[in-house]
């Protein structure tokens, strides 16, 4: 009996070309201004980079971004968890509106948003009086830069593990609760297993929407050197002042950061497409 060979598909000159297309248009408009980033921050030597980094106003500017992302990414990290555990175990009225209002800030600009923070807690407002004359200052400080970083990175977490709840189900929760196992019991031994790598993805997209957020920190900041500056700020500044080097050099920390994170989210989305995977398998009888 003669057996029939499987032919490889083809590929015909159309999909060759979209493929390098794509990759040519990859390598235009991602790689080569990344090489151009640290190739200009190089550019004027070791000693030249290493005093760039040495400067007080970078060392603030990065030292306000990154406290601004670790108090951002615990006030998502709780508030992605409470919503997703509420609209995927329970139905209620007003569940698709609340869904609804969590996508706000991915239909806002960032400018906007920065813009009604400042109208509602600026000088000019009574609730920003009030603050004033308790002797609080929400804008043109680093409160307001945390406000409005937060209000940009709320969705993510959220987005992320309702879907993965919502596929995963209740079974295993309600089999822990039919056992006598107490709520957090059940959180910390049955839910949080199963949506760490999606947590962990969730923490990365924040992490670096919060890194990189220049909009709607701009308004609010107030661009005050070495104290409100964040890094995305301090590039636009350096550069407005033809400080090219300095500029550069901290396009460059940015730059490192953003590798990182695509390296962490790579992984992340692995896993967690894997996870999802894996629940969607129905074993064979």
């Amino acid at each position: 009996m003669s057996t029939v060979k499987q032919r490889k598909p083809v590929r015909q000159a159309h999909q060759l070309l979209l493929v390098g297309v794509g990759i040519a248009l990859t390598i235009l408009v991602l790689v080569i201004p990344l090489v151009l980033i640290f190739a200009k921050a190089f550019a004027g030597g070791w000693q030249l980079l290493l005093a760039n980094l040495q400067e007080d106003y970078l060392r603030n500017a990065l030292a306000l971004t990154v406290f601004t992302t670790l108090l951002t990414v615990p006030c998502n990290l709780l508030f992605g968890i409470l919503l997703a555990w509420c609209v995927t175990h329970y139905r209620f009225r007003g569940r698709d509106l609340l869904l609804t209002l969590v996508d706000i800030p991915y239909a806002t600009s960032p400018v906007v948003a920065g813009l009604c923070y400042l109208v509602v807690f600026g000088m000019e407002s009574t609730l920003g009086q009030w603050f004033s004359a308790h002797d609080i200052q929400l804008m043109f400080a680093w409160p307001g830069i945390v406000m409005v970083t937060i209000f940009v990175t709320t969705p993510y977490i959220a987005r992320i593990l309702i879907p993965l709840m919502q596929v995963q189900g209740s079974e295993e929760e309600l089999a822990a609760l039919s056992l006598g196992a107490s709520g957090w019991t059940i959180f910390w031994r049955v839910t949080l297993p199963n949506i760490k790598w999606g947590l962990l993805y969730g923490v990365v997209l924040t992490s670096a929407r919060a890194v990189g957020e220049f909009g709607a920190v701009s308004v609010v900041s107030g661009s005050i050197m070495n104290q409100t500056l964040t890094m995305p700020l301090l590039v636009e500044q350096l550069n407005n002042d033809y400080k090219t080097a300095a500029a550069f050099t901290a396009a460059a920390i940015l730059a490192c950061m953003a590798v990182i994170t695509l390296i962490l989210k790579t992984v992340m989305e692995w896993r967690v497409n894997r996870e999802v995977a894996q629940r969607k398998v129905v074993p064979a009888d």
